[in-house]
């Protein structure tokens, strides 16, 4: 279940960041407060995930997928281009967040294993 509050809280990151970005340094009321929302939103289900995931991994993820949404959200509206650089480091990103993943479980002696 951490995973996927996880991955809910990378979406909601990237619709923060993202008013964040229109809010026009706070002065717009609107995003400001879409930004206010999303971003109490995105941390509470952060803290929840760490309650099964390890803080670096959580975190790590966190902001890579969040990072990798908003870009992509960026591209998509014309925001921001898209090059095929960007798509590799994108791809490169998702990659080390899948990674951290599948080797949360791995065992290290001495260290409690989160079951999730």
């Amino acid at each position: 279940m951490g995973w996927a509050i996880l991955m809910v809280s990378a979406v909601l990151e990237a619709v923060w960041a993202t008013a964040l970005g229109a809010s026009d340094g706070l002065t717009r009321v609107g995003p400001t407060v879409v930004f206010l929302v999303f971003c109490v939103l995105s941390l509470l289900g952060l803290a929840q995930a760490m309650r099964t995931i390890p803080i670096g991994t959580a975190y790590a993820v966190w902001t890579g997928l969040g990072a990798v949404l908003t870009v992509s959200w960026a591209a998509a509206t014309g925001a921001e281009p898209l090059t095929p650089w960007k798509v590799v480091f994108l791809l490169g990103i998702i990659g080390c967040a899948a990674g951290l993943k599948f080797t949360t479980g791995a065992s290290v002696p001495g260290q409690r294993t989160p079951v999730d």
